[in-house]
């Protein structure tokens, strides 16, 4: 089943509800189960699981109101106690289990490692999964705690004839509540009883046994009715999705043999059953067996085996068998357990596998040993009357189950009552030994017609104690089983069998196709014995069969491995070579489709990708374009500005230059008051109404239009002055309209030309005091340059000297030295072009540094200045040359230095007049220059009298003196 959802999951959680309610601790197992179980597993054409049916056998009622000491009641008891929650446990009334007498009695109420209220949950999660509505949950442990209620409820003896009364007492009260009835209707069914006798009823009190009696028939009834009804509403559950295909597996959990110190009814019935499946299980696997094997005509032995049928004659056999006399002994309503025994040993005394006892005890020889059984209450057990006032007790209870449950008893009561007896009384009923044993008798029926197959479960130990083995008990249960008798007969008979179909189907494949095709069946059989050299002693050919004994067929089962291993090997490399073709090829076309889909998606993606790039370039126009217009407005609107201020200045001024030439002139005709510009005088004076003409006097129309043009200026000229009139004395008429708006146009510009002077008279002292600082700067550049220009002269004269001292030992080489240092400062050239303050190479020159060991040579190699001691040569004749070579390294570096300083200067002076543009400040420059020019002046001193103590050394002592007079003479500043 798996543990899977839908109606396998179903089925699994069946087991839970069905041990707690059927299953109790007992000596020898704490979860021993005391009913017996049929399961019927319904399989669909397909083989899924589609439906179950659930049947039981003789539940164990008396388990109910007593067990033996050390042992427990059922498990639903103790967990309901244990498990339920304050709300159930409010409704119920539940005590601890301690308190109810149906409990307490056997001195057990825990199991070592069982959680009895983990359990109840488990329970409740099955009820759940089984479709069992709460209403049902709640009804069902409402009978469980009115049962427990029932069992404390007390009597009290009321005469000298032994009559009983019920107290009333909290169980009584708390049972009429759980079952809906009323108390003294309770009282009175537990207390008397009614007697019909002829067309009248008595009503006759009970004795205390009798009323003890009466009290646990009604809790073995609602626990016998709940149990059925539990295990019915399972069934509806379990058939929901039931087809009827006739396919179903069976599975029957029944108990087992029992053998106790004290064994009663239910030992008796358990026992019985078990007779009749070992007598089933002993036909089925021996006699079956053997007498297929004569029939098959092969060479057998017959193997003998115990047969139980004499026993399961002891018990059911009529007239005189265990049940029947039992039967007959419960009709006399004045038969007693010792009567009962007694009836037993006289009628029973001759059968081999029952002994009578002393008192009431009796033993009976069963397949697994003998049993001492105790008569004590088989009379009432088998009975198992309820009367009818305790049934129509049950019928009147407002609970829904209660009548049910009274229902139910009337109809089994009904149908088990014999035709011939209707009319009778209640102890013509049929009893349960009657009812058990028709039970087991169509169990039987039902196993005769299916394919059984078994399984024994072996107890190890007594203890109940993981990994203690028991050999003598393992060793009977062993043969009470039967299991012996099995290994005996599979080990001296055939174990295995085949028809010559199968055997030919199956093992054919073994031998060549060609003799397999032509030969028949037995003897492609023979044929394959022979061929793997099976000895004869090892099988039995039959009719219709090969019998083989054990581990024969193995050997076949080998070699069919072997060669179907061979077949499966070529079958895989040929499967494989071509799922490898169809994986190539289906690869092949697999990279053929998704080149298409990826070129399909490439080109989809770069179409939408060009028409992103379109779309961004459209933007991009627009953008700009708003922005370039943006730029234009505002430069059109400035320029507009600048167009008004400089058009307003200019009529300004060619209004000026008109009324200082017609005044130079001395022109008759004079502006009006209103109109004139007098010298100084602004023209807002000028006031004129719209209803007025502005009359000027000018020389003539030519003159005028030359200074002031009349489509300007608005000028009207009269017809008749334009055409007849041509005098000095002309009149021109100029509208004051357009007269105002020129005034308001020349304001504008008088304002804006005023701002301009104060700009232009603020800028031009800024440029006076530039010039006064270049002046001043120019004055110590020059300065400086005079200064640079005597330091390097002296310099200059250093050298010469220096030159002429060495001109004893190479008059001609010095001399074309002297003659090129005599022109050193007439041959400097000037370089005006624009300069950095550093050259290019400067990164790679040091003598800027003050800490400075080496110079730049003209050819970009630096020589490394060396301490004083670098001239020491180790052979005289190259001391010569080696002052030369230093005089002409410190001339070349005195004339780079030199054309360096210069440039240098004149770029910081270009700089500070304006004549170029650089990003520095002239006079950081400037400083920074002429510290520069300072380290490097002082370096060049200290080398230059480095070389003078070298070229002492190479001459004799007077040419030292003289050279050093003439060379040295004059102190370089």
């Amino acid at each position: 089943l798996g543990g899977g959802g839908g109606i396998e999951n179903e089925i699994l959680q069946t087991n839970p509800i069905l041990e707690a309610f059927g299953n109790a601790k007992t000596l020898r197992n704490d979860n021993s189960s005391r009913f017996g179980k049929l399961i019927d597993i319904y399989f669909e054409d397909f083989g899924k699981i589609c439906g179950a049916k659930i049947q039981t056998y003789l539940l164990e009622k008396s388990r109910v109101v007593q067990q033996s000491m050390g042992e427990r009641s059922y498990h639903i008891f103790y967990q309901l106690c244990a498990g339920a929650d304050t709300v159930l446990r409010e409704h119920l009334n539940l005590r601890s289990m301690g308190e109810y007498h149906y409990l307490n009695q056997s001195g057990c109420m825990v199991i070592d490692n069982v959680d009895d209220a983990a359990q109840f949950h488990t329970m409740l999660n099955a009820m759940n999964v089984v479709q069992l509505s709460k209403e049902d949950q709640e009804s069902a442990f409402a009978m469980i705690a009115s049962v427990l209620w029932i069992g404390n409820i007390s009597f009290s003896v009321v005469d000298n004839e032994n009559h009983v009364s019920v107290d009333d007492s909290e169980a009584v009260e708390s049972a009429a509540r759980l079952l809906q009835c009323r108390k003294e209707h309770l009282m009175r069914a537990l207390s008397a009883r009614k007697i019909r006798a002829g067309h009248e009823n008595i009503v006759q009190k009970l004795t205390y046994a009798q009323a003890v009696d009466s009290r646990d028939a009604l809790a073995k009834a609602i626990y016998a009715s709940l149990f059925e009804w539990l295990v019915d509403r399972i069934n509806k559950s379990l058939e929901n999705g039931k087809c009827h295909t006739g396919k179903s597996i069976s599975i029957l959990d029944i108990y087992g043999f029992e053998s106790f110190e004290k064994n009663s009814f239910e030992q008796l019935c358990i026992n019985y059953a078990n007779e009749k499946l070992q007598q089933f299980f002993n036909r089925h696997l021996f006699k079956l067996e053997q007498e297929e094997y004569l029939s098959e005509g092969i060479d057998w032995t017959r193997v003998e085996f115990v047969d139980n049928q004499e026993c399961l004659d002891l018990i059911e056999k009529r007239p005189l068998g265990l049940i029947s006399l039992l039967n007959e002994e419960c009709t006399f309503p004045k038969g007693t357990d010792f009567t009962l025994a007694d009836k037993w040993k006289r009628h029973l005394a001759g059968n081999n596998c029952f002994k009578g006892e002393r008192s009431k005890a009796f033993r009976v020889c069963h397949f697994a040993g003998e049993v001492m059984y105790d008569t004590t209450g088989f009379l009432e057990k088998n009975r198992d009357l309820l009367h009818s006032d305790l049934l129509q007790l049950l019928a009147s209870c407002d609970a829904q189950l209660p009548q049910l449950f009274a229902t139910n008893i009337a109809q089994a009561l009904q149908k088990l009552i014999s035709p011939l007896r209707r009319n009778g009384t209640e102890s013509q009923k049929q009893s349960v030994a009657t009812k058990f044993k028709g039970q087991l008798f169509k169990l039987m029926q039902r196993l005769e017609s299916t394919s059984p197959h078994f399984i024994r479960c072996i107890k190890p130990n007594t203890a109940q104690l993981p990994g203690l083995y028991q050999q003598d008990l393992v060793l009977q249960q062993l043969r009470c089983c039967g299991v012996l008798e099995v290994i005996r007969i599979s080990k001296s008979g055939y174990p295995t069998r085949r028809t010559h179909q199968q055997f030919a189907d199956r093992y054919g494949l073994l031998l060549p196709q060609s003799f397999t095709a032509q030969q028949d069946v037995l003897s492609i059989c023979v044929a394959v014995l022979q061929r793997f050299n099976i000895p004869p002693v090892m099988y039995q050919l039959g009719y219709t069969k090969l019998f083989f004994r054990a581990g024969q067929i193995g050997r076949l089962e080998d070699a069919r491995a072997h060669t179907l291993h061979g077949i499966i090997c070529l079958q895989k490399l040929h499967r494989g070579y071509k799922a490898r073709c169809q994986f190539r090829e289906l690869k092949r076309l697999t990279i053929f489709l998704q080149s298409l889909i990826r070129g399909t998606k490439a080109r989809r993606y770069y179409n939408e990708l060009r028409h992103r790039h379109q779309a961004s370039i459209v933007i991009q126009k627009f953008f700009r374009s708003r922005a370039v217009h943006k730029d234009y407005l505002k430069i059109r609107k400035m320029t507009i500005i600048l167009q008004s201020v400089v058009r307003g200045w200019i009529c300004r001024r060619e209004f000026s230059a008109m009324l200082n030439q017609l005044e130079l002139k001395g022109l008759p005709g004079r502006v009006s008051q209103e109109a004139a510009i007098p010298g100084e005088q602004s023209v807002s004076d000028i006031n004129v109404t719209s209803d007025t003409w502005l009359t000027v006097e000018v020389e003539s129309n030519d003159s005028l239009r030359h200074v002031l043009p009349s489509d300007k200026l608005g000028i009207a000229e009269s017809k008749e002055t334009s055409k007849v009139d041509t005098g000095p004395d002309t009149k021109i008429k100029v509208r004051p309209s357009l007269l105002a708006a020129l005034q308001r146009r020349v304001l504008a510009a008088e304002a804006a030309l005023r701002a301009k002077e104060d700009e232009n008279a603020f800028l031009w002292q800024r440029l006076n005091r530039y010039d006064s600082k270049w002046s001043e700067y120019e004055a110590r550049m020059t300065t400086m340059e005079e200064m640079w220009q005597k330091q390097m002269a002296a310099l200059q004269l250093s050298l010469v000297t220096a030159k002429k001292s060495l001109a004893t030992e190479q008059p001609s080489s010095l001399s074309a030295k002297q003659d090129d240092l005599s022109n050193f400062q007439t041959s400097v050239p000037r370089q005006r072009a624009a300069h950095r303050l550093l050259p290019p190479d400067d990164s790679d020159s040091d003598w800027d540094d003050s800490v400075s060991m080496g110079t730049k040579t003209p050819d970009q190699s630096s020589t490394p200045h060396k301490p004083s001691h670098f001239l020491d040569f180790s052979h005289a004749r190259g001391e010569l040359d080696a002052g030369r070579s230093v005089v002409s390294h410190l001339v070349k570096e005195f004339e780079q230095r030199t054309e360096v300083f210069n440039d240098d200067a004149e770029f910081l002076v270009e700089v500070k007049s304006g004549q170029i543009e650089a990003n520095l400040n002239p006079d950081e420059e400037l400083r920074k220059l002429k510290q520069r020019f300072d380290t490097w002046k002082i370096d060049f001193k200290g080398r230059l009298q480095e070389t003078k103590g070298v070229l002492q050394k190479l001459g004799n002592v007077e040419t030292s003196d003289k050279a050093k007079k003439k060379w040295w003479g004059k102190k370089v500043n």
